[in-house]
């Protein structure tokens, strides 16, 4: 990722990608700051994605299920939920963003 944009990038070691019976995702993750601005989720079929949350703010999500991969690329939208102890703070609808390889977007 690019320095000094004022991104801030972490990864996420804790979160969960649900799916329901019509197919939708749910991907859950710990609260950050701020809200999202023109969320982006950014994946390339492999064990890494990326959530473009704002230009201050994007979330590594490492070690994706095998399971969930094929849906993950299958669908042109998720459900963002983020959470705050055992409540939500706030949930949000992201675009998918299919491309080739992760990695060369990160160079």
């Amino acid at each position: 990722m690019a320095q000094g944009n004022g991104n801030t990038a972490s990864t996420e070691s804790t979160y969960e990608i649900l799916q329901n019976a019509a197919g939708e995702i749910l991907i859950i993750i710990s609260q950050r700051k701020g809200g999202p601005e023109n969320p982006r989720f950014v994946y390339d079929g492999g064990a890494t994605a990326l959530l473009y949350r704002s230009r201050e703010s994007s979330v590594f999500l490492r070690g994706i299920d095998e399971k969930a991969r094929t849906p993950l690329k299958t669908v042109d939208e998720i459900l963002v939920a983020e959470i705050d102890g055992d409540e939500v703070a706030r949930e949000y609808t992201v675009p998918v963003r299919i491309i080739r390889d992760l990695k060369a977007v990160l160079s």
